[in-house]
């Protein structure tokens, strides 16, 4: 069985789509649909960048997840693979949703770049931060994050792999928790590039405004199942994608355990769809003897067609 992986926030770059755009007329046509639905030019973004534009939340999410469809597109109209079910990385979730059916493109890219701007606004910068923390067991990091919070947040956002995930939550107890961790034997602690604190409390405001804009938009019959970040489990039920999308934005992405649920339901072939090749290199630790593929660019079509 087949699983398509769609890339969260942290993939994008300047050039991003830009080749499956210039080859295939499926590919333009869904950057054409993301610059009609935006009202300004998101394709030139991805092309062409600036880094430092493409890097602001509310640009990011609607391009890496314009760039994924795109490869989508291009991958269902020159291959017969036909995937059991679908997943995403946080924002990767709509990419799923889009893939599924559930979604329509052009709602998903109006959301998400709502969805950006209500996580960016939800903490002023430099109020909340995030932080990597590798080859910590699970029980030591809970007691990092007790011991740093000091009456503030810090808390796991993402459980990428074993001993490898990334906590979330005001600077000072994510700072507090690097230092601590390393204590701790951390084989690695350190802060990500990122302007706001994901996948924590602290977004729950942000929850509470998307949620406004999903009840306007319609969630259609799904093709196949999406495993979601929340519940690391199967859902085909239209009337349940709003709710799970919403507490999505403050709960932490369970990415080891979807991978491992995907495993259990027998699925051997992974393909990666979008920029970057970080799912499939999560994959590749956690889904042993699967088969493991990207979609980025035409390279990676050809192998994979071939």
């Amino acid at each position: 069985m087949i699983a398509y992986l769609f890339p969260g926030q942290g993939s994008q770059h300047a050039g991003m789509g830009k080749e499956l755009a210039d080859n295939f007329a499926v590919a333009r046509q869904v950057f054409e649909e993301a610059n009609d639905a935006l009202g300004f030019d998101l394709a030139a973004l991805c092309f062409n960048g600036p880094e430092e534009d493409l890097k602001l939340t509310a640009n990011t999410q609607p391009a890496i997840l314009t760039t994924s469809v795109a490869a989508l597109r291009v991958l269902s109209a020159e291959t017969d693979l036909v995937p059991s079910f679908a997943a995403g990385h946080s924002l990767g979730e709509y990419s799923a949703l889009v893939c599924a059916g559930g979604l329509d493109f052009a709602d998903a890219v109006r959301v998400v770049r709502q969805r950006g701007t209500f996580m960016q606004e939800a903490v002023p910068v430099g109020t909340g931060s995030m932080a990597a923390i590798l080859g910590l067991g699970l029980d030591d990091l809970a007691v990092v994050c007790s011991e740093a919070a000091q009456g503030q947040v810090v808390a796991p956002a993402n459980f990428n792999s074993d001993g490898q995930v990334v906590i979330a939550g005001h600077t000072e107890a994510v700072d507090r928790a690097i230092v601590l961790a390393k204590e701790k034997g951390a084989k690695r602690a350190m802060p990500l590039p990122v302007s706001a604190p994901f996948h924590c409390s602290l977004m729950i405001p942000a929850g509470e405004r998307l949620a406004t804009v999903l009840n306007g938009i319609d969630v259609g019959a799904m093709t196949l199942p999406v495993i979601t970040n929340v519940e690391a489990a199967p859902n085909q039920d239209s009337a349940r994608v709003r709710e799970l999308l919403v507490k999505q934005v403050s709960a932490p992405v369970r990415w080891q355990e979807t991978i491992s649920s995907m495993v259990e339901l027998g699925v051997d072939r992974y393909v990666e769809i979008g920029p970057g090749k970080v799912l499939s290199g999560l994959a590749k630790r956690m889904a042993k003897g699967s088969t493991i593929q990207n979609v980025q660019n035409v390279a990676d079509l050809s192998a994979l067609a071939g």
